[in-house]
């Protein structure tokens, strides 16, 4: 009782888990506030999803264990000015995007006219063992690579000096006796850059692979991808997105398997720099900016229609609001109120009962409604307002304008209540069809996040493109994006039939084009389900049983899919800046 507990110290907390067992994870204490004479802590359990943050009574703390915070070492300060410190700013940001690299030490200064002659003496060409002097071509190369390292990775990927391609690889590393060709060096990126070298070792984990396809990394930068040198040939025995994949029969006789012989390049890369994804993206959040507001829940609960929900994270909703027991949310409008009397009296006046925009799809109770954020901007908002509870890694941008949103309604005889909803950008540059997505969280884990996923696919086999998620995706979202890239492909896969007895053969291009699935998801998607093989020459694709009966499975229990019949949808170019 003696000890206070203070924001940012550390210990272990008591919750339930899902099993409903005690457990004592530790826990970082993010907030204090105290309540009718009680003190309440802000705990954020440490290797846990932001969304299990809650506040706890002192009796859940384990005082025994607790860490408080360290304290930061004083900078020194230069010539003994106050607030004035020895490194530049530049230089702290080298340290940081270097991964701890160190900065060149900088040579002190002369003071009398005869350590100038010295210094004079020694840049002429004898250079001091602890301070080399930099020729003018070293020190354009380290300003260079100093502007690399501390441009924010905003727009277009800017192309890196030229340097080996060992630092970041995004072929599945192979044991030395496995016999398989070397990757492609030639400037199609989507080709070349991307294709995976076939693996015998264990499964790798999905995060892995993640990773791997997504060159991403959590703070905000982008690794970017090694762009290949231009003008050198590529080898013969490589292998590109438009070689043929055959499929075996080697295993088992249920097992069917896909091969690739080599085949022509295919011409959809213009320029050989592989474009990073955008993490300052049309709505990905920017991590630099944390603070510990946006960190902390600021609303209990949201009653929406029948539901109450419990939101997950922060959102941006008026301060005076945010004190409420309850939010209350018009379910068709989703306009916010501070009371029961005032939700009461606004649904005497709104006359909307379904979402604002065109209806482009229904089949059953299912309905999809498209919604331009120019046209209905309110709606838009407060769409987006209700979305942050649930999205983590997006900010949330008033202006709407250059976003479409594709909400999903069940119907019933009050309306067309609101089930979940994705947004995207009116032109991508990218090929992102989409930038957040959302399933609200009492509908969860019913299959409609799948159906989301497989209209925002349709819209793009419509338009005539291959498309992609925004990066990067929270972790329900790649859990989602897994699955249906997963049963998608393999439904493709078991589908085909053999010619002439042979085995049947498909190229990623063509899974690519059938599917409207973007081709580094749809490898990313084979190297997480371990399909890729090399064998004798080729690269096959081998579905064991396993893979084949866990298929079944999983589309037995799919009963929700889009009816392409359905959809009455005529895409737009918005090129033309008219039409916004």
């Amino acid at each position: 009782d003696t000890v206070e507990i203070i924001e940012g110290c550390r210990l272990p907390v008591l919750r339930k888990n899902q099993e409903n067992e005690d457990e004592w994870p530790l826990a970082e204490i993010l907030s204090v506030k105290e309540i009718t004479g009680r003190k309440l802590y802000y705990v954020h359990y440490i290797d846990f999803n932001k969304r299990l943050d809650e506040w706890v009574t002192p009796d859940r703390l384990d005082l025994k264990k607790l860490q408080f915070p360290k304290k930061e070492a004083k900078t020194p300060t230069k010539n003994g000015l106050p607030g004035s410190r020895p490194s530049s700013p530049e230089r702290d940001v080298v340290r940081a995007a270097g991964a701890g690299s160190r900065p060149t030490p900088r040579p002190p200064q002369p003071e009398t006219p005869a350590e100038q002659r010295a210094l004079t003496e020694r840049e002429k060409g004898q250079s001091s063992p602890d301070f080399p002097v930099l020729q003018p071509a070293q020190r354009k190369s380290l300003d260079l690579s100093l502007q690399t390292a501390t441009a924010p990775s905003r727009g277009k990927t800017v192309p890196t000096p030229k340097r080996k391609a060992e630092s970041v690889s995004l072929a599945t590393q192979v044991s030395p006796a496995t016999p398989v060709p070397s990757l492609p060096s030639s400037t199609e990126a989507t080709q070349a850059s991307v294709y995976p070298a076939a693996t015998f070792g264990p499964k790798s984990s999905g995060r892995e692979d993640h990773e791997q396809l997504g060159s991403l990394t959590t703070n905000g930068t982008a690794r970017r991808l090694i762009p290949s040198q231009p003008g050198r040939k590529r080898k013969a025995n490589c292998v590109g997105t438009d070689e043929i994949i055959k499929v075996f029969q080697n295993i088992a006789p249920r097992c069917p398997s896909v091969y690739l012989p080599p085949g022509e390049d295919s011409q959809d890369s213009s320029d050989g720099i592989p474009s990073a994804p955008r993490m300052t993206g049309s709505l990905v959040s920017d991590r630099s900016h944390d603070d510990i507001i946006t960190r902390m829940k600021n609303i209990d609960c949201i009653e929406l229609g029948r539901h109450r929900l419990k939101p997950w994270y922060f959102s941006p909703y008026p301060q005076e609001l945010t004190a409420l027991p309850i939010l209350y949310l018009c379910e068709f409008c989703l306009k916010y109120l501070k009371s029961l009397k005032c939700l009461q009296r606004h649904l005497t006046k709104c006359n909307l009962r379904h979402p604002p925009g065109n209806e482009i799809y229904r089949k059953g109770t299912i309905s999809f409604f498209e919604i331009d954020g120019r046209k209905n901007k309110t709606y838009s908002q407060n769409l987006c307002l209700l979305a942050k509870c649930f999205l983590d890694h997006k900010t949330l941008y008033y202006d709407t304008d250059p976003f479409l949103f594709y909400v999903m309604t069940e119907y019933d005889t009050k309306g067309f209540h609101i089930v979940g909803y994705f947004s995207k950008e009116k032109e991508s540059t990218e090929d992102y069809n989409v930038a957040c997505i959302l399933t609200l969280p009492p509908y969860q884990r019913r299959g409609y996040g799948k159906l989301l996923i497989e209209f925002s696919y349709e819209l793009s086999k419509v338009e005539g493109k291959t498309g992609t998620p925004e990066k990067p995706l929270s972790d329900l979202g790649l859990l989602s994006y897994r699955s249906y890239w997963s049963q998608t492909i393999l439904e493709i896969l078991m589908d085909l039939k053999s010619d002439n007895g042979e085995r049947p053969q498909i190229t990623i291009n063509e899974i690519s084009e059938i599917t409207s699935v973007k081709k580094e998801d749809v490898i990313s998607t084979l190297q997480y389900l371990n399909l890729i093989n090399y064998y004798k020459g080729q690269y096959i694709l081998t579905l064991s049983e396993d893979i084949v009966e866990g298929h079944e499975r999983a589309m037995q229990k799919r009963h929700l899919r889009i009816d392409p019949k359905c959809l009455h949808f005529t895409p737009k170019d918005w090129s033309k800046r008219g039409k916004w």
